[in-house]
């Protein structure tokens, strides 16, 4: 069983940053996508962002222009950096490599 370590989390006011990562296990396709979710107290969990093996990403229109997704292969770990941090951010952030391992979760909470 592949276990992933993520970090970051933590309690910021509104406004704020915080940078997320999470370790990814030896890569076995040479072709991959890893994204980062979250879910709300109550809530469904949902997609983030999103980066491919070729380093394309994408994001959920809530977090466009804030979040920033990005990969450093010599040290098998993603970020997420959150810039301009909500209140509705607030929320259970997970990791998913290559659509197959998820990590256990860091909490976000974010202050008004």
């Amino acid at each position: 069983q592949v276990e992933l370590a993520e970090s970051g989390g933590g309690l910021v006011q509104a406004g704020g940053s915080l940078r997320l990562s999470c370790t990814t296990p030896r890569r076995t396709f040479s072709e991959y996508t890893d994204r980062w979710f979250r879910q709300a107290p109550g809530k469904e969990r949902e997609f983030v962002a999103a980066i491919t093996w070729s380093g394309d990403t994408d994001y959920d229109e809530s977090v466009q222009g804030r979040f920033t997704i990005s990969r450093d292969n010599a040290k098998n770990t993603i970020f997420l950096q959150m810039n301009s941090l909500k209140p509705q951010d607030t929320g259970v952030y997970y990791c998913n490599i290559e659509g197959r391992y998820w990590g256990r979760g860091t909490q976000v909470t974010v202050s008004s």
